[in-house]
């Protein structure tokens, strides 16, 4: 089933709470349709979207939180990214300066003159701590949110642990266009609209966030710094090995310094991110 999340106040929200009633419930398995505002909280005519209150409405402008029934804290939530699609126009900020952007679906028209194409996902995908109260969106966390990572494009499918009853997930910060790093703090901005579908796993544990994107399995890791974020996405990239390829942990550690590749998610959101990835023809 494909349920139809409108684009109303009573369906954004700017902060992660346990606490914040779902505004859907849906089946593992059933797909959302949204739209949102870009990070700005701007729609596709460039307008605020108001009223905001703060500062619970000072992050993103998400969509959510969707409840899965069924689903348990400690199981794993699997969101397939079905299609994301870009509005209009976008916007980039670095040092000051404002880079506006004309969005056609294919390709970026900066301000500047300068022509890009466009590779658009959803930088927050995520769901709450488990300990009450309002938290930020601004942060990358063990079960989700400010990813910022630009291989999560449609097609994809992310695992994140379960850290609450019911998942209530929640998803937003369109970006039409990212390069690793996101070294201004900045993607391109855009409002979109956006399907995933929601799915549960008992049979696939995960500690930390884990991504199938076309071709490869991604490893993530996020902390303060980026040597343990680097250890963390290594540590979940060998769990990827021990299953896929029946690998016991020192051979995998060996192999995958010959294989796998380290990437610099983001660093600019509190928490810094790396992500791991072991490509399918990394064994011939």
């Amino acid at each position: 089933m494909i349920h139809e999340l409108p684009l109303d106040r009573r369906t954004l929200h700017g902060h992660f709470s346990r606490e914040l009633e779902p505004v859907l419930a849906v089946d593992a398995g059933d797909a959302v349709r949204f739209a949102v505002p870009n990070a700005g909280w701007r729609r596709d005519d460039r307008s605020l979207f108001e009223p905001r209150s703060s500062p619970e409405d000072d992050g993103h402008a998400l969509a959510g939180p969707i409840e899965v029934r069924g689903a348990r804290a400690g199981q794993t939530l699997v969101v397939v990214i079905d299609e994301v699609t870009p509005g209009p126009w976008g916007e980039t900020w670095g040092d000051g300066s404002r880079v506006e952007w004309e969005l056609d679906g294919a390709e970026g028209i900066a301000s500047t003159g300068h022509r890009v194409r466009l590779a658009p996902f959803l930088g927050v995908l995520g769901m709450p701590p488990a300990a009450p109260g309002a938290h930020s969106t601004t942060p990358p966390r063990t079960h989700g949110g400010n990813l910022d990572c630009k291989e999560l494009v449609a097609g994809a499918a992310l695992y994140l642990p379960i850290p609450v009853d019911g998942a209530l997930f929640s998803a937003g910060d369109g970006h039409a266009a990212q390069g690793d790093g996101e070294v201004s703090g900045t993607a391109i901005e855009c409002p979109c609209s956006a399907q995933l579908t929601l799915g549960l796993r008992d049979d696939l544990p995960v500690e930390r966030p884990l991504a199938r994107v076309d071709g490869a399995w991604l490893a993530f890791g996020m902390a303060a710094d980026l040597d343990t974020a680097a250890a963390q996405a290594v540590e979940g990239l060998l769990g990827v090995m021990a299953r896929e390829h029946g690998l016991e942990r020192p051979e995998a550690l060996a192999l995958a310094s010959v294989v796998a590749d380290l990437r610099i998610t983001q660093i600019v959101n509190e928490q810094v991110g790396v992500h791991a990835v072991l490509r399918d023809d990394a064994f011939r």
